[in-house]
């Protein structure tokens, strides 16, 4: 047959592909590979065995050619058919042996001399070495040595920085500490044109910088005409309103705890792509702490109806009914949704928090403890399992996991907060205030009522240390982000009665239990602070009348 017209069926066969008709591609394809019997053509069919789904011949046809010895594309087409298989041990086996150097970072011999040119080939292709890297960690992942997984999807990313689902599996399944992220990152080499991905893998790694580093991040992302305004005007705004870069700065928002603003953002975002699945879990989880249960509800239905399969949905449901405190059923689901998909982690973190709720430690410790296995570079199991304890005044115990959490990311300012407590709770109160004012050093964004806690329980602190001034500030500080606590008026009420200020005691205890009639305490001590103001409004001399 002429070279015209073989290049022509080709072109059918790549036409067919462009327009999902595999059948009618591999149809063709077969009889160009028989025509040619050229590996190229042999690799296309395979292409369109693959695309079609049909994994087992597929790998029949590249194993049977014996060029799947020497070119590593045909190795990396057959590792993808026996991946799609399950068969994560020959995969491995077919992907050869991995190399790794002296400081134990594994690396891909490049191999970019093939045999056999793709005659499909673009102009810019993703590292087929970094995907190779990137196909063993998914199989070590898939055989659970998560050491080794992590290994290679590292250097999927230092192999090629394009190679983005490997830095996603990364920071998706906490497989790094904040500083490994970094270290990681500062590692890998960014060509001139691809400056503007290197600030966006920032923004995607840095959880807890502060607020003008994070925001600066944003704001260069977004500036209009982002590095190509000179050349291509129709660039400008690209970036500014993508989904991608606004649902990170949605998951930016809930990180501060600024809950209301994520919840409005990731709102406008489902109106623009209802479908956007991390999008869709930070709006789930904004709704949690807002305790937005209609959302939820709706939310739940919809991801169940369109994604059965998914652990995202089930978790969903497991968020509806955590918010509506059914905890029984919360914990049902979210155990299905870690069933579907073992390294969910919020499914793992919802799981144990719903045990913790009904005060079941042991079984929220087992939830806590799997998710700490299973996703080294998260801080949370550590920090839940450190209140766990704390919440049986194990304080030591408590203590050590808590360090453990910052050991894994020093930025959180949960963790101080949690560490402070501990102190406060054992007495050591020069601590306590130290941990708190480190706390509030390191809140990434301006001070929100989320934050009033942390800064009544340094004021408690202060009141134990007898700096009575310093507590009234904080316990007034408190008063400016949430009027509606009691222990705050409380607090504020005991420290002006033991300064003597006896009028100011009896006006914040009336505030205080104004909010709770029935407290005790303030009960107790407005009664003590009347008589000992009645005393000193007794005029001496009347006494010995």
């Amino acid at each position: 047959m002429r070279e015209e017209v073989v290049e022509k069926l080709r072109g059918v066969v790549r036409d067919c592909v462009s327009k999902h008709l595999y059948s009618s591609a591999i149809f063709f394809a077969d009889k160009v590979a028989a025509f040619t019997n050229d590996p190229a053509d042999i690799y296309m069919q395979a292409q369109a065995l693959f695309l079609g789904r049909h994994f087992r011949r597929a790998f029949h046809l590249l194993n049977a050619s014996k060029i799947v010895l020497h070119d590593l594309r045909f190795r990396y087409l057959a590792a993808k058919c026996l991946e799609e298989l399950k068969e994560w041990d020959q995969c491995l086996l077919m992907l050869g042996d991995p190399k790794v150097d002296e400081q134990r970072n594994a690396y891909e011999t490049k191999d970019d001399n093939f045999l056999y040119p793709d005659k499909d080939g673009e102009d810019r292709e993703i590292n087929i070495s970094s995907a190779v890297c990137f196909l063993r960690g998914k199989a070590y992942e898939a055989l659970e040595n998560r050491a080794q997984a992590r290994l290679w999807y590292k250097a999927a990313v230092k192999a090629d920085p394009l190679c983005y689902e490997a830095l996603e599996r990364l920071v998706d399944n906490h497989m790094l500490t904040s500083e490994e992220e970094n270290n990681l990152l500062s590692t890998i080499q960014f060509g001139p044109e691809y400056e503007w991905l290197s600030t966006f893998y920032s923004c995607l790694t840095k959880k807890y910088e502060k607020e003008n580093v994070v925001e600066g991040m944003f704001r260069e992302l977004e500036k209009e005409g982002y590095a190509y305004s000179h050349s291509d005007p129709s660039f400008a705004h690209t970036l500014k309103n993508n989904t991608d870069l606004l649902a990170r700065k949605a998951e930016y928002y809930h990180q501060c705890g600024e809950y209301q603003k994520c919840f409005e953002l990731t709102s406008m975002l489902l109106e623009k792509d209802p479908f956007h699945m991390k999008c869709t879990l930070v709006h789930i989880a904004a709704a949690t702490e807002l305790s937005h249960s209609n959302e939820l509800y709706l939310m739940a239905c919809n991801l169940v109806k369109d994604y059965p399969q998914k652990a995202l949905s089930w978790f969903a449901v497991g968020c509806y009914y955590y918010c509506i405190k059914k905890y029984d059923q919360s914990r049902r689901y979210f155990s299905k949704a870690t069933n579907l998909d073992g390294t969910f982690p919020p499914a793992w973190i919802g799981y144990g928090n719903a045990y913790a709720a009904q005060e079941e430690g042991d079984q929220a410790m087992a939830a806590y403890r799997t998710a700490a296995r299973l996703f080294p570079g998260c801080h949370l199991p550590a920090l839940y399992i450190g209140m766990e304890y704390m919440r049986t005044h194990s304080f030591k115990l408590a203590e050590q996991f808590f360090m453990q959490a910052k050991s894994i990311c020093p930025s959180d300012p949960l963790i101080y907060n949690e560490l402070g407590v501990v102190a406060y709770h054992i007495k050591e109160y020069n601590r306590a205030v130290w941990w708190f004012e480190k706390t509030l050093a390191h809140i990434p964004s301006t001070l929100s009522e989320i934050w009033e806690p942390t800064v009544v329980n340094l004021a408690h602190a202060y009141r134990k240390l007898k700096m009575f001034n310093e507590a009234i500030q904080n316990y007034e500080k408190a008063l400016t982000l949430s009027t509606k606590s009691v222990s705050t008026y409380a607090g504020l009420a005991y420290t002006y009665h033991l300064q003597d200020n006896f009028s100011s005691a009896i006006t914040y205890y009336h505030k205080a239990l104004w909010l709770k009639p029935d407290d005790q305490f303030c009960t107790e001590m407005l009664s003590s602070a009347l008589v000992d103001e009645c005393h000193r409004e007794v005029d001496p001399k009347l006494e010995y009348c």
